[in-house]
């Protein structure tokens, strides 16, 4: 191992928190670390790189599912990219859902605010709506079932 970081050392450069590098590498999405002398854990380069193959995965949304599938394509690197494309293709198509979730819960906040004419919260537009939960008159009635 050419470098050697402590699990502190490796939260630092990555952004993760230890607790979460520990449950990786319980998981096997980490291989496990060797041991100094005092029994503490040293990472190298190679765990520097799949931890930032992991929080990108992350990033981008993927399940943990899908992460785990990504790994073992990415130990494969002579095998065909057709898995690693169709979960590409499949996250996209989960992002245009959630999009299309979010743009209706904007579109029923900003017909609640532009309803609101101020006044006391007895009179509230906002607050009678919230409380009106199972009204149907959303854009998407299945958005508080997500």
């Amino acid at each position: 191992m050419s470098a050697a970081y402590s699990i502190g050392d490796l939260a630092r450069a990555t952004g993760v928190k230890p607790t979460t590098i520990r449950w990786y590498e319980q998981e096997g999405w980490l291989p496990p670390a060797a041991r100094t002398a005092g029994g503490h854990r040293a990472y190298g380069p190679a765990h520097l790189r799949r931890l930032g193959f992991i929080r990108h995965a992350r990033e981008l949304g993927f399940e943990s599912e899908a992460i785990r599938a990504l790994l073992d394509l990415a130990d494969h690197p002579e095998a065909d990219c057709g898995d690693a494309h169709r979960l590409a293709t499949d996250q996209i198509r989960e992002i245009d859902a959630r999009m299309r979730r979010l743009a209706a819960l904007r579109a029923e906040l900003a017909r609640m605010a532009e309803e609101c004419a101020g006044g006391t919260i007895g009179h509230c537009r906002i607050i009678e709506t919230l409380a009106d939960f199972d009204h149907g008159h959303c854009a998407d009635p299945g958005h508080g079932r997500d």
